[in-house]
C-alpha cells in the first residue's frame, strides 16, 4: 500500500506525521506554549517532546530529568508567569494565539516539516482560506524591480491570490502595498509588535487594518538574524509558490526559495541581465530548473500545469518507534557518556541525517532519540532543515 494522502484544495499532499494532541482547555493551551518556549527545545525537540510524552504537561514535567541526563544541573522549563505576561501581551495588541493542532491553522503550512507549533496574528484570519503567492525579492531593488512588482502582485491579487512576504524594505514592501486592496500577509521576524524597519510602521498598520500580521516569536521579541531564515520558511510554507524579483547571488530570498523547494512547493523567477548583480539570484534559479515568468499570466499558466504537490514527513511516524529496550535509569553514566561522545563524534563534519546517525549507531532508535535530545537540549548539537543534525 502506498501513503495516504490529503488534499489542500487542488493539491495533493502527503500529510506530516507530527503526533498532536489537540489542547482543549486553556490551562493545556498555555502549557503547549511553554513548552515551546522552554529552554533549548526548538521547532523539532517540541515535536519529539509530544511525541514521546503525550502530550504538553508531561513532557515538561520529564525536561528537568532529560537535562540532568545530559549534565545539565540547574535547567528550568520556561516560568509560568513568563507565558501569562505573553497571554496578556496578545489580548493587549488585539492578536490571536493559534495552535498547530487548532482547525484554523493555516492548512498549507501546517504540512510543512518544521511548521511553527504556535503563532499569532492579527488581522483578517480569512486570508488563511486564500490561495497564497509568496513575492520576494531585493531590498536595494531597481525602480524596473519595483514597478514590475506593483504589476503583478496587483494583477495576482485581482485573480484572487493573496500575497505574502516578509515586510522587508525593498520588493516585500512594494508586494505588500500593491496588494492591500486585495489582501496581503506579512511574517514578521521578531515579535509580533515589533516592526522592523521602522521605515514600513505605516505599511505595517496599513496590514493590521485590512492584511494579516503573523511571527511565531513572542511579544516583545526583537528579531536578530536567526530568526530571519525561520521567518522565510513560514513566508514559502503559507504559500502554492515563491515567486523571486530581482535577487542577489547570495540572499535571504534564495533561501526563502530553497525553503520552498524543500517544501515541495513551486519555485518562480524573473529574469535579469547578467551584469545586474540585483538579478544574479533568480538568474541561478533559472538556470536550476525554476520557472520563467514575465507576469501575472505565467504564474497562473504554471500553477494550473502543476503536477500535484508531496510533502513528504520529517518526523519518524509514532508507530514505527521500536519499544524501548530498557529504562533510561537502568543505564549507567558511563553508558550514556560512551554513547554521547560516539554522537558528537559521527557528526564532527557535514550535517548528518538523523536516521543515517541511528543507524549507525548501532542502537535502537528510542535510545538514540533520547540521548540525540538530552544533546539538543545542552545545546551540544543543532536541528537542521530536513532531518539532518549538525554540531551545536
Amino acid at each position: 500500500m502506498g501513503q495516504e494522502t490529503e488534499r489542500v484544495g487542488s493539491l495533493e499532499f502527503i500529510p506530516s506525521h507530527h503526533p498532536l494532541t489537540p489542547p482543549h482547555t486553556v490551562e493545556d493551551r498555555a502549557n503547549w506554549l511553554r513548552l515551546l518556549r522552554s529552554r533549548r527545545v526548538g521547532v523539532s525537540t517540541f515535536y519529539r517532546l509530544l511525541s514521546e510524552h503525550g502530550d504538553a504537561q508531561t513532557a515538561l514535567d520529564a525536561l528537568p530529568a532529560i537535562a540532568r541526563q545530559a549534565g545539565v544541573s540547574d535547567y528550568q522549563i520556561c516560568p509560568q508567569g513568563v507565558i501569562d505576561a505573553e497571554l496578556r501581551a496578545g489580548r493587549k495588541h488585539g492578536a490571536r494565539l493559534i495552535l498547530r493542532s487548532d482547525p484554523d491553522y493555516p492548512p498549507l503550512l501546517a504540512l510543512i516539516d518544521d511548521a511553527p507549533p504556535a503563532i499569532w496574528v492579527k488581522g483578517d484570519l480569512s486570508l488563511f482560506e486564500r490561495p497564497t503567492l509568496a513575492v520576494v525579492g531585493a531590498r536595494n531593488a531597481s525602480s524596473l524591480g519595483h514597478r514590475f512588482t506593483r504589476t503583478l502582485a496587483r494583477e495576482l491579487g485581482e485573480e484572487g491570490f493573496a500575497i505574502a512576504s516578509g515586510l522587508a524594505r525593498g520588493i516585500d514592501a512594494t508586494a505588500h502595498e500593491a496588494a492591500l486592496d486585495t489582501g496581503t500577509l506579512a511574517v514578521l521576524a521578531g515579535g509580533l509588535d515589533e516592526i522592523y524597519p521602522t521605515e514600513n510602521t505605516a505599511l505595517y498598520h496599513s496590514i493590521a487594518e485590512s492584511g494579516l500580521l503573523i511571527s511565531e516569536q513572542p511579544f516583545g521579541m526583537k528579531p536578530f538574524a536567526r530568526h530571519f531564515p525561520m521567518r522565510n520558511r513560514i513566508v514559502s510554507g503559507l504559500s502554492r509558490a515563491t515567486i523571486v524579483i530581482e535577487a542577489a547571488a547570495r540572499s535571504g530570498s534564495l533561501l526563502t526559495a530553497g525553503n520552498a523547494l524543500d517544501q515541495g512547493r513551486e519555485v518562480m523567477a524573473v529574469p535579469g541581465h547578467p551584469f545586474d548583480a540585483r538579478s544574479a539570484g533568480c538568474n541561478i534559479l533559472l538556470r536550476d530548473g525554476a520557472t520563467l515568468i514575465r507576469g501575472a499570466r505565467d504564474v497562473m499558466d504554471t500553477l494550473a500545469a502543476a503536477s500535484p504537490l508531496a510533502q513528504t514527513a520529517m518526523e519518524t511516524p509514532q508507530d514505527a518507534i521500536p519499544v524501548p529496550e530498557a529504562p533510561a535509569e537502568m543505564r549507567s553514566l558511563a553508558d550514556h557518556a560512551a554513547l554521547h561522545t560516539e554522537i558528537l563524534a559521527r557528526l564532527a563534519g557535514a550535517p548528518l541525517p538523523e536516521d543515517d546517525l541511528i543507524r549507525d549507531l548501532g542502537v535502537t532508535a528510542d535510545r538514540a532519540s533520547a540521548e540525540i535530545l538530552s544533546l539538543e537540549l545542552d545545546g551540544r548539537i543543532a536541528r537542521k532543515p530536513g532531518g539532518m543534525l549538525a554540531l551545536g
